[in-house]
C-alpha cells in the first residue's frame, strides 16, 4: 500500500491549524480543485461522512470518506469509500510552540490493477504530489492569516 505524505509549517497555533484542517466547506479556498463537505453528521467526529468532489466543473470524480479517528485538535482520520480514490489518508497537527504547528497530510491508497497499478503510481507520484505541496502552502498562508 503506497503511502504518500506532505507537510507544511504553519505559523499559527496548533489550535487555530486544527480549526483550518477540519472546516470542511472552506477547504476548497486552499485545497486543489476540491470541494469538501458532511454529508453525515458535522464532520467531526467517528463514523462520520464526507464527499469530496475534485474537478472542473462538471469533469472530475467524486471522493466519498468515513472519518474513522477523530482526536481534536490532533488528529483526523478517513476511510476513502468511493470508487476512484480507496485506502485511507490522516490530518495531523504537531504543536511546535504557541504559535507555529506543523500540518502533515498522509494518504495511504490502495490502488487497483496489482503489479500495473504500483507501477503507474510509481511514474505518476510526481504529479499526484505537486498539487498536494501547492495545496499545504496555500493551507499555511489561509491559517495564518485568520
Amino acid at each position: 500500500m503506497p503511502e504518500v505524505t506532505v507537510s507544511v509549517d504553519v505559523v499559527a497555533s496548533p489550535e487555530r491549524v486544527w480549526q483550518a484542517a477540519v472546516d470542511w466547506p472552506t477547504q476548497q479556498r486552499w485545497m486543489f480543485l476540491t470541494r469538501v463537505w458532511p454529508t453525515a453528521g458535522t464532520g467531526h467526529a467517528v463514523g462520520d461522512r464526507l464527499s469530496a468532489f475534485t474537478g472542473v466543473g462538471p469533469v472530475g470524480f467524486l471522493d466519498t470518506m468515513e472519518i474513522t479517528a477523530y482526536d481534536a485538535p490532533r488528529r483526523c482520520v478517513v476511510r476513502h469509500t468511493g470508487r476512484v480514490v480507496r485506502g485511507s489518508a490522516a490530518f495531523e497537527v504537531v504543536p511546535l510552540g504557541p504559535d507555529r504547528a506543523r500540518f502533515v497530510w498522509t494518504e495511504w491508497l490502495d490502488l487497483p490493477l496489482g503489479v500495473l497499478g504500483q507501477a503507474g503510481f510509481a511514474l505518476l507520484r510526481p504529479l499526484i504530489l505537486w498539487p498536494l505541496r501547492r495545496s499545504l502552502r496555500r493551507f499555511a498562508d489561509l491559517a495564518a492569516e485568520s
